[in-house]
């Protein structure tokens, strides 16, 4: 589906800063790249944005590549996997971005300031009170001479370095992918700074110089750095280099219509891979904020995502975090699962996880399948499958009952008269044949035979078995108990049946 874009060679990249985990919002900007790459045939690069020294860790780094790497977002060049263009981290670039300026410082693009905070606060402050239609830096080092500049550099006076913004320049217009054309007075800008005097470059600085060393193509994220264009647009044509195509996209919003934060629920991508959400599901949900294939589709699998996402179906409205959406999608993820599947990657890890299984499993394969077959129609998040098994890992004599449970059903008239026939119909199934289908026929006759509803009849061996009043199907419940651990519960359950 691309079209020149494939010819040029489609270049996009996620840059996230490591200053925390990775946010819902910056996993659904790397999900529109890696997607917009892939339907492409182009080139998808992880590049770490971390020249902020006061919050950036190596730890934080780690928690973004793996999370990267649970979405499923594999990145052709960037950290971890190296490239052409490294290196990809921008605490390693420091000599190419202080190289960059000192270019543009030699070609007058840039100039050295020598202007103190207090000068520049009280510059501001008359430009206010002379109601100056611009209040941003006057340009007092513009000027300067560069041999001056040179031997206040060399006495040892701050500096830092600011780009020089043509005073003609004219109105900047972005053709911008998601929100069209977007202009800009140039005149409002000013000679922005992009080395500060501690010599460490400026954000609008760094990512243009990367990108535009990188070879980047298009610029998809987040629209609240849309604002950051103009100036980057600058640093662009001061460097000699074309302007990628941007691509800014909505952010996303709790469902009370503001910013979506911890107020609203989860935010990081780690604290819903540790709820127990598929990576196919969590990133199918997160594509369909603010993308649609068609208006309809709500399940996209990740190839089709790969193959089928486009710019132009990108909305420039916020998009509503919606969790029981979210839920919704993850459920047709669950039941879409072979039993055999949901064994292996679902139930099995899950057991493991909270010990009640080794690496030696307790039963064999096809028992396990019937439990995930049981439970998968039962089951939205991960975890709730070790619950749901709880009675399965329990001792026949330690077997809680919950006290509701037991009063509707076991201290009615009629229960002790259940559970006893039903104790002698599953006596009558052997050992050999002890399955939900045999099971189901040598009970399926007692409510007739008795003259009670199937409620007052099966509930009570349910109770009796598992200890509250839900759980799977009767015939695969007593199956995955065993004949033996059935009756034993049976035979635990009748005094306390009226």
């Amino acid at each position: 589906m691309a079209s020149t874009d494939t010819e040029r060679g489609v270049r996009v990249r996620f840059a996230p800063s490591p200053t925390g985990k990775l946010h819902v919002g910056g996993a659904r900007t790397a999900i529109f790249n890696w997607a917009f790459a892939r339907a492409n045939h182009g080139t998808f690069i992880l590049r770490i944005d971390d020249t902020d020294p006061t919050r950036s860790t190596e730890e934080n780094t780690q928690i973004i590549l793996r999370a990267m790497k649970w979405l499923g977002l594999d990145w052709d060049e960037g950290e971890g996997v190296g490239g052409p263009y490294g290196p990809y981290k921008q605490t390693d670039r420091l000599d190419i971005y202080r190289e960059a300026a000192d270019k543009l410082v030699r070609e007058g693009k840039a100039y050295p300031c020598f202007c103190t905070p207090e000068k520049l606060a009280a510059d501001k402050k008359a430009a206010q009170e002379r109601n100056d239609p611009f209040q941003g830096y006057q340009r007092t080092c513009r000027d300067i001479d560069p041999a001056e500049a040179q031997r206040r550099i060399e006495a040892g006076e701050p500096y830092t370095i600011r780009i020089k913004v043509p005073l003609d320049r004219g109105d900047v217009v972005i053709h911008d992918a998601v929100h069209g054309e977007v202009t800009f007075n140039a005149r409002e800008l000013d000679d922005f700074i992009i080395i500060r005097s501690d010599g460490t470059p400026t954000y609008n600085f760094t990512t243009v110089v990367d990108d535009a060393m990188m070879g980047i193509t298009h610029v998809i994220r987040g629209d609240d750095h849309l604002s950051n264009t103009p100036r980057q647009v600058m640093v662009y044509e001061a460097l000699g280099y074309p302007t990628p195509t941007f691509a800014h996209i909505s952010m996303i919003l709790g469902p009370d219509g503001k910013k979506l934060s911890k107020r609203h629920g989860a935010t990081s991508v780690e604290e819903y891979r540790d709820q127990g959400y598929l990576s196919d599901a969590f990133v199918n949900y997160l594509a369909l904020l603010g993308w649609a294939p068609d208006g309809e589709t709500t399940i996209v699998p990740r190839d089709v995502l790969a193959r089928d996402f486009s710019l132009d179906h990108v909305s420039k409205n916020p998009a509503t975090f919606d969790f029981k959406k979210l839920d919704w999608i993850q459920q047709q993820y669950m039941q879409a699962m072979s039993d055999e599947d949901f064994a292996r990657e679902v139930l099995i890890p899950q057991l493991r996880a909270a010990g009640v299984e080794g690496d030696e499993l307790s039963h064999d394969a096809a028992w396990y399948g019937l439990l995930a077959g049981a439970l998968k129609p039962r089951t939205t998040l991960m975890p709730e499958v070790v619950a749901q098994s709880a009675f399965l890992y329990t001792a026949d004599d330690e077997l809680a009952y919950d006290e509701k449970a037991v009063k509707k059903w076991l201290g009615k008239e009629g229960a002790r008269t259940a559970l006893e026939a039903a104790r002698e119909a599953i006596v009558g199934v052997p050992a050999d044949a002890f399955a939900p289908e045999a099971i189901e026929d040598a009970l399926e006759p007692l409510p007739e035979r008795l003259g009670m509803g199937k409620g007052k009849v099966f509930q009570p061996v349910r109770v009796a078995c598992v200890g509250g009043a839900a759980s799977p199907g009767i015939g695969e419940t007593l199956t995955l108990l065993g004949r033996d651990h059935v009756l034993a519960r049976i035979d635990r359950a009748l005094p306390l049946a009226q």
